[in-house]
């Protein structure tokens, strides 16, 4: 009976290293940093799969537009088809800035100068709406981004703190009382990271994906905005 007392207390004691498990057993403020990680990893895929569905669809609808818009159709045949329907991107903005022509020239605007500079107005109005909508959720992604270490970190910190504490109570330095916490710890960083170098990767490619179709938004509007500009002269003159 002693030798097997003895034997039994010298074998190495199995300890859990699952993640459910480091989880289960890590304290409540790790545990809430833990899940606050897991959320923020899961909203910013939601985000990178949504924008990445968004941007591929702007972009061939962008390019839909141009070509009939080249394609030497009538401004006002154009405007007819379009102002039926919602229009996002290049159409938005043409949609926007053919109303208010439409309008101007319905009153007889005496001001030449003055229509002009509504129309530049609604241009930069619809280009400011349509970057909004494409910039959605970005700043989501950066904060995510940079803030996402250094909430692991504090949990790591807070996870570390836990495990001295085990280590006083129990007055051992046994690797078995030791190791529990600080695989919490690291837990705690390794969410960190699972979070933030998706959501910085994902951000750098997104936003500048967004610039390229700001940019191409603002060359139609300037390119559009001297079509409509000659007409005005045009009519002037007349």
């Amino acid at each position: 009976m002693d030798t097997t007392a003895v034997v039994a207390s010298a074998a190495p004691q199995v300890v859990d290293f699952s993640l459910i498990a480091l989880f289960m057993s890590a304290s409540w403020v790790v545990k809430i940093v833990m899940l606050g990680l897991l959320a923020a990893s899961v909203w910013s895929w939601a985000i990178i799969v949504d924008r990445s569905l968004l941007f591929t669809r702007a972009a061939r609808e962008m390019n839909r537009f141009e070509r009939v818009f080249w394609s030497g159709q009538s401004l006002e045949e154009l405007y007819q088809s379009m102002a039926e329907r919602a229009s996002v991107g290049l159409g938005s903005i043409f949609v926007a800035a053919m109303k208010e022509w439409k309008r101007s020239h319905e009153q007889n605007a005496a001001s030449y100068v003055g229509m002009q500079q509504r129309l530049d107005k609604v241009l930069d109005v619809a280009i400011s709406r349509e970057s909004e909508g494409l910039e959605k959720g970005l700043r989501f992604l950066a904060t995510v981004g940079s803030a996402s270490p250094f909430v692991g970190l504090f949990g790591t910190v807070w996870g570390i703190m836990s495990s001295f504490q085990s280590i006083a109570a129990s007055k051992s330095t046994n690797l078995a009382v030791v190791a529990p916490g600080i695989a919490e710890a690291l837990f705690a960083t390794a969410l960190g990271l699972l979070a933030a170098i998706p959501a910085v990767i994902a951000y750098n490619k997104l936003s500048g994906d967004a610039n390229k179709m700001i940019g191409r938004l603002e060359g139609f509007a300037d390119e559009f905005s001297t079509i409509l500009s000659r007409q005005l002269e045009a009519r002037g003159k007349n």
